[in-house]
């Protein structure tokens, strides 16, 4: 079988440092080009990873021919522009998360991809295709922790430098749409449905004017007269710390590096009944690898992506109206 031949839309650090590496340890992923706005650091980006190709511009990458898929890691206000036109240049698109600035915004990202339908699109929320999220759903639906009840997520790191565009707010920096997006995604991936209302605080910094502190409280609606939540907590101007506990009636999962799993040394999660506490190993596996291959899978077989493309619009609301919420100090 062969591959999928990718080019990479800028030379951003997690592109370069993450996820090309990842890709080319992948067995369906060949990446063969990357572009951005200085040839130069292009071809430095080229000569350090052994890419064959290297652009000075996006146009340029877009219009090569042996590209089949682009990986797309752009500053979030580009999201959706650059998509778009890769989808409009006959290439798959693998998009950084969040997918756009706004829910509106990703809807015109879904629109263009119904308009090509031999052409797969997906947000990169590679979490989710880490094994130990797969043992996750699968002990809640196998009801090894009781009826699930509620899910409470930490996510936190200090970025202070104002020229970093998490720090720039007409970009679509702020914690809520860095890493707020996570505890949503997750919420979702395991209630597998949408919160019906939800409650947010957020504290802004006052040079940057994004938000720095967010927390955040997801009602799931009831189930059997009991209720379904989440709740959550993400900075951007704190001690770095990362875990999610999943509740139910009996029991509880914990995850230890729920987001930036190490690909090179097993992962551990927690599962916690009656009967004790047992710690759970899941094999090393890179989460970008994993993803880039179950993608570039979607585009050899003709195949659903795992993740379809609506996800990430549905994710994007609810970022809106935890916004929303803070600002009127109700339920949204």
């Amino acid at each position: 079988m062969r591959k999928v031949r990718w080019g990479i839309l800028s030379t951003a650090l997690i592109g370069t440092d993450k996820v090309i590496p990842a890709m080319q340890r992948g067995q369906y992923c060949e990446v063969i080009a990357i572009a951005s706005r200085s040839l130069d650091k292009a071809q430095a980006t080229v000569q350090r990873l052994g890419i064959p190709r290297a652009y000075g511009s996006y146009e340029a990458l877009l219009a090569d021919p042996d590209v089949d898929a682009i990986y797309n890691p752009l500053p979030n206000h580009m999201h959706v522009p650059w998509s778009i036109k890769a989808l409009e240049a006959g290439k798959h698109v693998l998009c950084e998360k969040p997918i756009g600035l706004s829910a509106a915004e990703g809807q015109q990202l879904v629109d263009a991809a119904r308009a090509r339908p031999q052409l797969k699109v997906m947000e990169a929320f590679m979490f989710r295709h880490h094994p130990q999220w797969q043992k996750a759903r699968q002990l809640v639906r196998e009801g090894a922790i009781g009826p699930l009840r509620t899910i409470q997520t930490f996510f936190s790191y200090y970025l202070a430098e104002p020229d970093n565009i998490r720090n720039i707010a007409e970009m679509g920096g702020g914690g809520l749409m860095d890493i707020g997006c996570y505890p949503i995604s997750v919420s979702r991936f395991i209630f597998a449905r949408e919160p019906e209302r939800v409650s947010g605080f957020v504290e802004y910094d006052p040079n940057f004017h994004t938000d720095r502190l967010t927390s955040a409280l997801m009602d799931f609606g009831a189930v059997d007269g009991a209720a379904n939540t989440a709740t959550f907590t993400v900075g951007t101007q704190l001690a770095p710390y990362q875990r999610v506990n999943i509740f139910g009636s009996t029991g509880r999962v914990e995850i230890e590096i729920p987001f930036n799993a190490p690909p090179d040394r097993p992962c551990r999660m927690w599962l916690e009944t009656a009967a004790g506490i047992e710690e759970i190993l899941l094999p090393t596996a890179d989460q970008y690898t994993v993803q880039g291959d179950l993608f570039a899978l979607a585009v050899l077989e003709n195949a659903e992506v795992p993740t379809p493309i609506e996800d990430a619009v549905a994710n994007m609301r609810v970022i809106e109206r935890i916004y929303e919420s803070a600002r009127t100090g109700g339920w949204a």
